[in-house]
């Protein structure tokens, strides 16, 4: 069900404000973790935003392998996405990581070292673009897509495509507080306000 997306079009994967989930690898340590801050910034090279704390495991990875990727998880990964967003990768035994303390199988990019998450529904592979200043005030990394892919089902054509027909499990998460979400809902049409007249 995985098919590429057209980079131009990526940013399309992450312009409705779904959270996503970051996955990070150097030296032999990987780290998934869950953000709620990121967006699209550009279209040509496509360019993302993410906040990364600088206490997190992933920070570290990122900063030292100039990776990262941003995994779209859909309603099934709901208790994943909280259960990764809860926990430090730095606090777990070594040898062991949040991918297999949960269960969550992997694959292989195919442009960058950090895996991609098995389940979800958009995959941007990313590298660093690097900017000291941002990164250090303010936990703000930028990433250009080189690689991105999306579930079929979902999203093709460039466009997400939800309906009443689509499977609950499919559908992109938004984080709000406190372990509550909200899972996206029926795509609608419309067009632009006309202008009124001038007044005279």
């Amino acid at each position: 069900m995985r098919q590429p997306v057209e980079l131009p079009k990526a940013y399309r994967l992450l312009n409705h404000g779904p959270t996503v989930l970051v996955t990070s690898q150097h030296g032999g340590r990987r780290n998934v973790m869950a953000a709620a801050w990121s967006m699209p910034l550009d279209f040509d090279p496509p360019k993302v935003a993410v906040v990364i704390d600088k206490a997190t495991l992933t920070r570290e990875l990122v900063e030292a392998s100039g990776h990262f990727a941003l995994n779209i998880p859909g309603r099934a990964l709901a208790e994943a996405t909280l259960a990764v967003g809860n926990a430090s990768g730095r606090e777990l035994p070594e040898g062991e990581d949040k991918f297999a303390r949960y269960g969550l199988a992997t694959f292989a990019a195919s442009r960058i070292v950090a895996p991609l998450l098995e389940g979800c529904v958009g995959w941007l592979e990313c590298q660093v673009v690097r900017e000291p200043h941002n990164e250090r005030t303010y936990d703000l990394f930028i990433g250009e897509v080189v690689a991105a892919h999306a579930d079929a089902r979902v999203f093709s054509g460039g466009r997400w495509h939800y309906d009443a027909q689509t499977d609950p499990a499919l559908r992109t998460l938004h984080y709000v507080a406190g372990g509550a979400f909200f899972a996206i809902g029926e795509a609608f049409e419309t067009r632009a306000l006309a202008p009124r007249p001038a007044q005279s």
